[in-house]
This record gives structure tokens, sequence and C-alpha cells, in this order.
């Protein structure tokens, strides 16, 4: 029931740093999309694009050797990230992407603006996390990131992706993006060309499924997690991440014993298997029809 390793082909190159800001900083840039296409069940009112695995992995190569000087000297960044006050992941994922942009010798993106709003007399019609000039194709592109966590439940269809609040949904995500984050024309008196959404983090099935089919459009690219909501034997030896570390653990463990959280992140000591604890009441746990 436990055995969940998915497989050591694939390509994680953020593990190779000591520093945790830094192995984060290189997960926010080398790690795929976690969805590889937009679901064509989607019904898009504004499309937008998602940037293919081979985009990512070019742009970590040829910010690699930076990457590999702040492991050595962190402290840029570490200044840069003390600007954040919030504890959210999802704004310590923006600020990651940010400081990457803002190292522009190392990618082909001139950063235009970040976090701009636009406004309409008294009313604020909505931001725009990032718009850029891509300086290979000269076009004005607007991106939107999110980090996000999600758990299949049911027949694993885009309606039965769950966040741990269970009003934040992978459907309900999607339809922002398309309904109202990519609305605009231009920004900062610049057209826009190209619209793309940044989604990374981690999808998880549920640990009991058996005949359910993965849909096309999840990235099998990107290390699936798992969750349930029993304890796993003490053979299986995990342990508690910390809160930062779900977007990337730390080189050493953060704990020696896990101590079983429900919503809690956990990491087996000797495989690259993530497991997320629940409490059963809150969940749905008919997998099937």
């Amino acid at each position: 029931m436990f055995a969940l390793n998915q497989g050591s082909d694939l390509d994680e190159p953020w593990l190779q740093f000591k520093n945790l800001l830094v192995r984060q900083l290189a997960f926010c840039i080398a790690s795929p999309n976690i969805l590889a296409a937009i679901p064509a069940e989607l019904v898009l009112k504004h499309s937008f694009q998602l940037h293919d695995n081979e985009t990512w992995a070019r742009h970590f190569q040829s910010y690699h050797s930076r990457l590999l000087y702040l492991d050595q000297h962190p402290q840029e960044l570490e200044t840069f990230l003390q600007q954040l006050k919030s504890t959210r992941l999802g704004l310590r994922f923006e600020m990651f992407i940010w400081f990457w942009l803002l190292d522009q010798a190392y990618h082909p993106y001139q950063l235009l603006g970040h976090s701009i709003q636009k406004i309409a007399g008294p009313k604020t019609l909505g931001e725009l996390d990032f718009l850029l000039l891509n300086t290979e194709t000269n076009q004005i592109e607007h991106w939107e990131v999110a980090l996000k966590y999600y758990l299949a439940e049911r027949d694993f269809s885009l309606a039965c992706w769950y966040g741990l609040n269970r009003s934040d949904t992978l459907i309900r995500k999607l339809n922002h993006f398309s309904q109202k984050q990519f609305q605009f024309e231009d920004a900062l008196e610049y057209k826009i060309k190209s619209r793309f959404a940044v989604l990374k983090g981690q999808l998880y099935l549920p640990v009991a499924h058996t005949q359910q089919v993965i849909p096309a459009w999840v990235n099998l690219k990107r290390r699936l997690g798992y969750w349930g909501s029993e304890i796993p034997p003490k053979t299986a030896a995990y342990y508690r991440l910390d809160r930062q570390e779900w977007i990337c653990p730390a080189s050493h463990m953060s704990s020696e014993t896990a101590y079983w959280w429900v919503n809690g992140l956990y990491l087996q000591k000797d495989a690259p298997n993530f497991y997320m604890f629940r409490h059963a009441p809150l969940l749905s746990l008919n997998f099937t029809h």
C-alpha cells in the first residue's frame, strides 16, 4: 500500500544544491508545470499557454552557474527574500520567480513590470503578476504564477482535484486564470501578445487508488505525491517536512521522527516519496462512481 516510488528516471536537478533557499529557487525555475497541457474539458474565456518541460530545462541550464554561485554565497538571495513578510508559500514562490527574472543576463526576458494593478476609476479590475518582453520573439508576455498542491479524489476528473482548503480546486484555479487573470489586452501601454500560466507545486494521488486512469494533462515528468488518512507503518520511515520545505525539502532531514499532524506533508527517509496525511472525515473517500 505504501510502496509509492514513482521511479528514479525523473530529472530533479534542484536537489544538487545544499542551501535550502537555493534549492527552492532552483525548483521554482527547473521544475515543469504540474500540468502537461491545459485540460480539453476546460472552457476557456481568455486563452493562455503553459511553458513546456524543455523550456524550463533550458532556463535551468542557463541559470546553473548562477545557482552554483548562490549556493556558496546566498546573501543576495537571503536579503531579497527578507522583503516578504508573509508566510504564504504562493507569495514565496512568486518572490523566487521575481528574483530570477531580475537576473536578466541569464534568460531572454526583460522585466517590464511586476504586480501591475489595472484600475478603472474607483474600481480595481485586477492585477498582473509579471509583464515581460521576450527578447527572442520580441513579443510582450503576461505571466501569472501560482504554487499549488492538489489531491485527487473519486475518478481523477478535472473537478475532483482539491487543495487543503476544499474551496480551492484545480478547476476553480484554471477558471480564474481564464476568466479573470488573463482578461487584459494591454498593460503599462504595451499590447500583450502571449499569456502564460506558471503553475507549479505538486499533485497527489490517493494511496488506495487502484483502477483510476491518470488524466493525460497531468505532467508525469513531475514527481507525484500520495495522500491518505492512515499513518504508514514504521518500516516506511517518514519524517515531517517544515512548511517552507513543501517547495523543496532541505538537503538534511528536518526532523528525526514523524509527528503525524493532519494536513502535514511527509517525506520518506530512504526514497523520494511524498505523503500527505489527511483527516478521513474531511474527505470524500469514494474513489469510484
